[in-house]
């Protein structure tokens, strides 16, 4: 009679499993496109990366203004000293290839949480600092890695958020960066002359933790087989606890069964040995779940490593693109023109004694708000079905290129300004960037690529400043920067202009021509 319980036991599981099993094909079948794709959370993603870039890229462009008390501070050479800069700037964007390894294995939200934390101690730490050298590791490394950790996932994010808007959600994301720059300069300003400068970095150290929130807000998106995975997995785990569930409770639901006119009595040893018996099972259960959840996190990390690894080193390697190769280079050579204003432009104001009108109108200030305007407008060509977000992306950086070799021509403060301006809506050119990265090597690969990109990026903006201030010391003019700077970008451009040689027949960046469509 034990015996006939068991097999009804068996049946009725079954029956419950096949069941279970329907309505997750069910499930599986009905699985859709993420709604937030272009919509609702998706915005939130841009405002995330909106402040992201506020914080982490508009600090590091009005470094300017530290840059002054550092001299003042330790009296240590322009060059030296334009080293800390250079340090966070350069590091933010050379650690991008390891933090794509974060990102492949942590996701975007535990890295720019940590990244947050990161950044916010390194503003902290750097306001004991003794000596230049100390700036180096709180500042420079510290801060650095912090502000990468938060940057990339920021951009991926919003590539990964957005398919018909890419150009302009990048737009109005890295809009952020000029925000940041007009609106942090005019805070550090404040902060040094009330505060002084040390007091000055704590209190925006307490305002970098924000980065954290920034950081939650990067809620990952599943695609639609992860969703089927996750569906049937939770699906499985449901049919399993279910059968669990029908092969204890049967026996505490059935003290006296009739069966083929009899009434049998169960005793106490059977009783007993079906409790173990159910004890055995759950715990084996729950011995599975664990070793299911040690299992998926191995597989994620290990997936994730072999994903980045072959980005760089295998077979599908991203330098066996010509084109993305061309597209390093320029990043290589082209970097450093742009950051060099940023941190030099406040001493160039001091020495022509410009100060008075640039206290009126900030030339820094005035990129920032130009900058803006920049990234949205060129952002919304960028996404026209009737014009080419590449041949837009090489528009800009030559107007920029010009406009660095122009720079010390200008003898008047307005011509100045005016080359300033340009300087910043040019360089909206950044939005373009991750779209145009997306287009040469695919979503899949964005992270990875964009890493290698920002990493080229950091490299140059890590030996421009230091190797403008030093041309300085020997000269006593930063004109020859500019030009040694402008022709370097120029070179980097004409790498730019060899795409139509390197890129295969079958594959073309130009969109097909039609009407504009907004």
């Amino acid at each position: 009679m034990v015996e006939k319980q068991k097999v009804k036991m068996c049946s009725e599981g079954a029956k419950m499993g096949k069941k279970i099993d329907r309505n997750t094909k069910g499930s599986t079948n009905k699985a859709k496109v993420d709604p937030n794709i272009d919509g609702g959370w998706a915005w939130m993603v841009v405002l995330s990366s909106f402040l992201v870039h506020l914080l982490v890229m508009g600090s590091q462009m009005a470094l300017g203004i530290l840059n002054m008390e550092w001299l003042e501070e330790f009296n240590q050479s322009r060059g030296l000293t334009a080293w800390v800069s250079s340090l966070s700037m350069g590091i933010t964007l050379i650690v991008g290839p390891f933090i794509g390894l974060f990102i492949n294995t942590c996701g975007c939200r535990k890295t720019a949480v940590i990244g947050g934390f990161l950044t916010s101690l390194g503003w902290v730490l750097s306001a004991f600092a003794t000596n230049v050298h100390f700036l180096f590791f709180t500042f420079g490394v510290t801060a650095g890695i912090g502000s990468g950790m938060v940057y990339l996932p920021a951009v991926v994010m919003v590539g990964q958020y957005f398919q018909k808007r890419r150009a302009l959600a990048q737009g109005l994301s890295t809009t952020g960066t000029g925000f940041g720059t007009f609106l942090i300069t005019v805070l550090l300003k404040y902060l040094c002359a009330e505060y002084g400068w040390r007091n000055a970095m704590i209190i925006q150290g307490a305002v970098t933790l924000n980065l954290c929130v920034c950081g939650a807000l990067m809620r990952p998106l599943e695609s639609r087989d992860q969703c089927s995975a996750k569906t049937s997995n939770d699906h499985q785990d449901k049919k399993e606890a279910s059968l669990v569930d029908a092969g204890a409770g049967k026996p505490n639901n059935a003290l006296h069964e009739e069966e083929d006119g009899e009434v049998r009595k169960d005793t106490g040893a059977s009783w007993s040995k079906e409790d173990k018996s159910n004890e055995i099972v759950i715990k084996d259960v729950s011995r599975l779940g664990i070793l299911k959840s040690l299992t998926r996190m191995t597989v994620s990390v290990r997936s994730g490593f072999w994903t980045w690894y072959s980005s760089y080193f295998g077979a599908a390697s991203l330098f066996t693109n010509k084109v993305f190769v061309a597209f390093v280079l320029w990043a290589l050579l082209a970097y450093c023109s742009f950051v060099i204003p940023f941190i030099h432009l406040p001493e160039i104001v001091e020495l022509y004694g410009w100060s008075a009108q640039n206290n009126i109108f900030p030339l820094t200030s005035i990129i920032a708000i130009v900058h803006i305007f920049g990234k949205i407008i060129l952002g919304f060509l960028g996404d026209l079905s009737c014009v080419s977000a590449w041949n837009v992306f090489i528009a800009s950086n030559f107007t920029l290129g010009i406009c660095i070799l122009i720079l010390p021509l200008m003898q008047i403060y307005a011509a100045l300004a005016v080359v300033c301006a340009l300087i910043g809506f040019s360089s909206g050119y950044f939005s373009l960037m991750p779209v145009v990265t997306e287009d040469l090597v695919g979503i899949k690969q964005l992270a990875n690529a964009y890493g290698i990109i920002i990493c080229a990026n950091g490299i140059s903006a890590l030996l421009g400043p230091p190797f403008a201030g030093w041309i300085f010391d020997i000269t006593q003019k930063y004109d020859y920067s500019f030009y040694v700077c402008g022709l370097l970008y120029m070179l980097g451009i004409i790498c730019l202009l060899l795409e139509p040689c390197l890129q295969p027949k079958e594959q073309k960046h130009e969109k097909p021509v039609e009407n504009c469509e907004v």
